[in-house]
This record gives C-alpha cells, structure tokens and sequence, in this order.
C-alpha cells in the first residue's frame, strides 16, 4: 500500500514518546516520571477520587493506572482504600509526601514547560494540544 504522507497516528506517537522522554529527564532530579507527577498533580487538584474517574481524569485505562498507582503507593506518595460505601471501590489519596513530591518536581516541570513552549517546532504540537483540550472540555 503507497502512501504520500506518513502515518499521522505513527508520527504522534513518535511525537509523544520524544515529548515524555524530555519530561522524564527534566524531573529524574525529583525522582518522578512525568505520568507520576502528572498523577499526583491530579489528585492534589481533585482530592481522594476512585481510580477509575482518576484513570478517566488522566485518560488511562484502569489497569494502566493501577500499574502507574503501585509505585507511588510503595513510595508512600498516594494511598489507597478501600471506599466508604462500595468495598469493592479504590480510593485514591495524596499523602503529605505526594503533596512535597510536588513541590520538590513542580520547578523541574515549570522548566520544561518553558523550554518546551520557547522551541519554535513546539507550536504546533502547543496548537494541537489546546484544539484537543477544547474538544474535551466541549
């Protein structure tokens, strides 16, 4: 099959896995990856939430949230429980701990924001993002 352009899908995920790398390298001081403190600003900002709504908050999966949520409980930077009226349900909450890990990375993060947003073939992938925030939000 000939085709004139590249794969779109295969040149984001391209895209993405370079964005998160970049992220990844600019918070290893603070000892977190990007999905992690992405996680954790979250619950700072929702508060102790199921981690199926936090999986939908975040736009993972279930089981890919429960995979990302293992360390940072091993950690003590969330913990989780049972719910108050389902037994069945996870409650995710952001220890005091989470609450300094974002604290301590929160620089780290804000330097990559500006380092990303100052690269001049960073503003489409900044377009896309908002267009894809507004579709969201719509």
């Amino acid at each position: 099959m000939a085709s004139e352009s590249p794969c779109t899908c295969t040149t984001l995920r391209r895209i993405t896995r370079a964005v998160t790398a970049s992220y990844d390298e600019a918070l290893r001081p603070a000892g977190l990856r990007i999905t992690q403190f992405a996680i954790l600003r979250t619950l700072d900002r929702i508060g102790p939430v199921a981690v199926t709504r936090l999986a939908a908050e975040a736009a993972l999966d279930r089981s890919t949230m429960g995979r990302n949520l293992d360390p940072l409980e091993r950690r003590g930077l969330v913990r989780i429980a049972v719910g108050e009226k389902d037994q069945r349900e996870r409650v995710v909450h952001l220890t005091d701990a989470g609450v300094a890990a974002i604290d301590a990375a929160a620089p780290f993060w804000i330097a990559a924001q500006r380092r990303f947003a100052a690269d001049p073939q960073a503003e489409a992938v900044i377009r896309l993002a908002d267009r894809l925030g507004a579709a969201r939000n719509a």
